[in-house]
């Protein structure tokens, strides 16, 4: 059996742990031309009523998409007496 090629997919789940109004609804891995990304939607209403969902994209190996070092990491434990 040959692997699952998910070249030009991906995917939406919904934001079970969703806190803020500002995170997205749903979230999940793309796929374009082989280059992997992060893919979130909201639900909106427009002025007109219809729904809609708004997308932002976002490399997966980009800083922004990294989670951000503690502060802990940082420090730098040496004294210089």
């Amino acid at each position: 059996m040959t692997d699952f090629d998910n070249t030009n997919r991906g995917a939406l789940f919904k934001n079970t742990e969703k806190t803020d109004e500002r995170q997205p609804d749903y979230t999940g891995p793309l796929n374009v031309n082989g280059e992997d990304f992060w893919i979130s939607a909201w639900l909106n209403t427009s002025k007109k009523g219809l729904r809609y969902m708004s997308l932002a994209i976002k490399p997966k190996n980009s800083d922004i998409a990294r989670p951000k070092q503690s502060s802990a990491d940082d420090l730098n434990d040496q004294i210089p007496f």
